[in-house]
């Protein structure tokens, strides 16, 4: 069964997108979109029948002449595979609809469904030679989706440079990883890696290796600078694939080298992973708290859940390092639900800012508000999304997070003396975060969707095509199931966690589920769901009375020379963070600048007072444009020795062999 779903879904990919490059240009999108979908559909039942026992190896030698073609898919894979199909299908439905604004092109077109097929076949490769294959192909087709824009807008080429240079960075790091790797096997085969036995010296190059190629992937500080420059830029329904299903093969990687092929390794390895998640979850939606920039603080929230997965990952190697396997496997389910419910609320946020941008063509909070009379189903969605991602109870992350802190707070007495340091420094790293994130996503749905319009575009928008509302439907209702009833994918999450901490066996991986089973039954979300709701409504009906009662009075004769509420009277997402920013000033450092102008007739007249705020990556500018300056010299100096000599340039080669000859005669 997973077998034959895989293979269905990989062949309705490269039909769509064989048909994107041939049908006419008035069902291209219609054509790609559903094949996307199905292909999505086709994934998701072939992650379920993984996670459920399925699994397979398939051997094609013949495919490719170097080293053939290797797929094998157990439950670890099987669950990424489940969440890439599952974005897909609402990603795809959307953009039958949404790719009308200017992305029906033929090779933006074929290149999304070959997206998805790659992301599937990178979570089931089974060998060196196929996973980077897979890898580079992803990144490709990625990289032409995030230009898909680019002549109409110039940063859209800006954003790409960034993409391209980081995520090929990246592979060279998992590349010269997993060679190092497959040059101490057998062959390049995961089974053959599994039994080489390297050296502790050997694995720890390795995995600090790869762990840069899949930190980057994954949008990890301080490899994070391409994520919220390439999502904004791209397609809003490109946007929530990246999000939502790219980004988490990067915690694949380190699961799958870390965990199972190098068989947990070191402690150091662990608390270093602890250490990025818990400065990339902090960080990250700090930056997204100041953010204005509706798609920007939505990418820069995905470096903040990647971080709170990279800290249930690194809990889980912590204690498998100290023999807790069951513990172990809790702590890496957390991370595993996380990296599912962050993959669906981070599809319907996406796809309801890309309603929002096509409605109004801005992503600024502060021209925004306004949308609810106008757009009420996007409004919907976006809250509702919102909710998700704030970590507060009945929301989608709630479950995963609270699941998270239970696996750091019980792991306290018996994880030793390194670990009793860094959990609570995690725990309060997890709080602080659940914290901002409620500020963030109050800012941008009570700023941009429920305060009064503050731009003609805002006040004149219109609800998104059907397609476009299906889509977010399906996220929608995948965010409500997992909110509400979590333990439906609770067993598939624990089988995959116990296989890749080795607690595989029938008694502990019943007991990694039986755990997660109980701590959420304890919670009920369900019911808390439901006692939630009807305090709200009793809420509710309590206002609305007061506001009735109010309105029957006699009307007032003054109103303080306040008059009618305008939306210059509320506050933008820029005042609204103001406070955030005046308590972390040191850790953000904006810049302000304020121009004042006059009036020709006096100095003593203000004309205007314009006011910017600008909040820079501080990681950027401490580490990047060094960088960039030395690499930038460099090229000028490089410039200096392309005379255009015919001459000159024989005589560079000429003394480049004798080098190395040279070299090859004293080595010898």
């Amino acid at each position: 069964m997973t077998a034959l779903s895989l293979g269905i879904a990989v062949a309705l990919g490269v039909v769509a997108a064989v048909g994107a490059v041939s049908v006419p240009v008035a069902i291209r999108s219609t054509v790609v979109g559903w094949g996307m979908a199905l292909a999505g559909v086709a994934g998701v039942v072939a992650g379920v029948a993984a996670m459920s026992g399925g699994s397979f190896s398939v051997v094609l030698p013949g495919l490719l002449p170097l080293f053939g073609v290797m797929f094998t898919v157990d439950a670890l894979s099987g669950l990424f595979i489940a969440v890439i199909g599952g974005v897909s299908v609402a990603a795809g439905v959307y953009g039958i609809s949404y790719a009308h604004n200017g992305v029906q092109a033929r090779p933006v077109q074929a290149a999304l469904p070959l997206f998805v097929v790659a992301m599937l076949l990178v979570a089931a490769a089974g060998s060196v030679g196929t996973f980077l294959m897979c890898w580079e192909l992803m990144a490709l087709t990625s990289l032409l989706l995030v230009l898909a824009e680019h002549r109409r807008r110039p940063e859209v080429a800006q954003a790409g440079r960034w993409y391209a240079v980081m995520t090929h960075l990246g592979f060279a790091a998992v590349l010269s990883g997993l060679m190092v790797f497959a040059a101490h096997a057998p062959d390049d085969s995961f089974a053959a890696l599994r039994a080489a036995g390297v050296s502790p010296g050997v694995a720890g190059v390795v995995f600090g290796v790869t762990l840069v190629g899949f930190a980057s992937k994954a949008g990890i500080l301080p490899l994070h600078a391409w994520l919220p420059r390439a999502h904004p830029e791209a397609p809003s329904h490109v946007s929530a694939l990246m999000s939502a299903a790219m980004v988490t093969l990067g915690v694949y990687g380190m699961v799958r080298v870390g965990f199972d092929l190098l068989g947990g390794g070191e402690r150091w390895w662990w608390l270093l992973v602890l250490a990025l998640g818990a400065v990339s979850a902090v960080y990250g939606i700090l930056q997204a708290a100041m953010s204005t920039d509706l798609k920007r603080l939505l990418g820069q929230s995905t470096t903040e859940n990647m971080g709170l997965v990279l800290v249930g990952v690194g809990a889980a190697g912590l204690f498998a390092s100290s023999g807790n396997r069951v513990l172990a496997g809790l702590a890496l389910a957390a991370a595993l639900l996380h990296v599912i419910n962050h993959a669906v609320f981070k599809t319907l946020l996406f796809l309801a800012a890309g309603s929002v941008l096509q409605a109004t063509h801005s992503r600024d909070l502060d021209a925004l508000g306004g949308l609810r009379p106008q757009m009420p189903v996007t409004t919907a969605a976006f809250g509702l999304g919102a909710l998700a991602a704030s970590a507060l109870p009945p929301g989608t992350a709630f479950v995963s997070e609270w699941l998270l802190l239970q696996a750091l707070i019980h792991g306290l007495p018996a994880s030793g003396v390194a670990a009793a340091i860094a959990m609570p420094v995690a725990v309060a790293a997890v709080a602080l975060t659940a914290g901002l994130a409620v500020a963030t996503f109050v800012k941008a749905f009570g700023i941009g969707f429920l305060a009064k319009p503050r731009s003609a575009a805002a006040a004149h928008a219109q609800e998104s095509p059907p397609s476009m509302l299906a889509g977010m439907a399906l996220a929608g209702g995948a965010c409500v199931v997992l909110a509400l009833l979590p333990n439906v994918v609770l067993l598939g999450v624990a089988t995959a966690s116990g296989i890749a901490v080795g607690a595989g066996d029938p008694a502990v991986s019943g007991a990694v589920s039986l755990r997660l089973v109980g701590v959420t039954g304890a919670l009920s979300p369900l019911m808390l769901a439901l006692a939630l709701v009807a305090g709200v409504v009793v809420v509710v009906g309590i206002l609305r009375f007061v506001a009735v009662r109010r309105a029957r009075r006699e009307a007032r004769l003054w109103d303080c020379g306040g008059g009618p509420m305008s939306a210059r009277m509320e506050y933008t997402a820029t005042s609204f963070a103001e406070p955030l920013q005046r308590v972390f000033d040191d850790v953000v450092q904006p810049e302000t600048d304020v121009d004042v102008s006059h009036h020709e007739e006096s100095r003593y007249l203000v004309q205007a007072v314009e006011y910017r705020r600008r909040v820079p990556d501080r990681i950027e500018r401490r580490l990047y444009e060094p960088i960039l300056a030395v690499v930038s010299a460099w090229g000028r100096v490089g410039r200096r020795l392309a005379t255009g000599s015919v001459h000159r340039y024989l005589g560079y080669g000429f003394y480049t062999v004798c080098a190395a000859l040279i070299l090859l005669a004293v080595t010898r």
